[in-house]
C-alpha cells in the first residue's frame, strides 16, 4: 500500500471514529493525536489548551524523525519535549507532507488498525 492509500485510510479512521468531516484538516488530526497523547480523555479545552495539544502532537510525531525527545510531564500532566534538532525551513506544502509522513509513521508505530 502506498502513502496516498494509507493517508486515505487514516482520514477515514478519523471520519468514522471521531465523526470529523470528510478529509479532515491536518490540524484536526493533530489536535486529536494531542488529546490521545495527553491521555486525559474527552473534555472541554480552552483555545490555549488546543494550541498546546497540537504542539504536543507535532513534538510526539516528529520524535520518530529525531527532532524531539520526550522530556517529562509537568504538574498538570502535560508532556514536554526537548528539541534535539532544528526543523529545516519548509514551505507550507512541505510542512504538510512532513506531517502526513509523521502521522503515517505514528499509526504504524502505535499499531493502530486501519480498515
Amino acid at each position: 500500500m502506498n502513502e496516498a492509500e494509507i493517508w486515505k485510510k487514516i482520514e477515514h479512521f478519523f471520519e468514522v471514529n471521531f465523526q470529523t468531516e470528510k478529509n479532515p484538516p491536518i490540524e484536526t488530526i493533530l489536535f486529536l493525536i494531542g488529546v490521545q497523547e495527553l491521555g486525559s480523555g474527552q473534555q472541554k479545552f480552552t483555545k490555549d489548551d488546543k494550541v498546546n495539544l497540537i504542539h504536543i502532537a507535532v513534538c510526539r510525531l516528529l520524535e520518530a524523525f529525531g527532532y524531539y525527545k520526550f522530556s517529562h510531564y509537568d504538574n498538570d500532566g502535560f508532556p514536554h519535549f526537548e528539541e534535539l534538532e532544528k526543523l529545516p525551513d519548509l514551505k507550507p506544502n512541505e510542512q504538510q507532507l512532513l506531517m502526513k509522513k509523521a502521522i503515517i509513521q505514528y499509526f504504524q508505530d502505535e499499531e493502530i488498525e486501519l480498515t
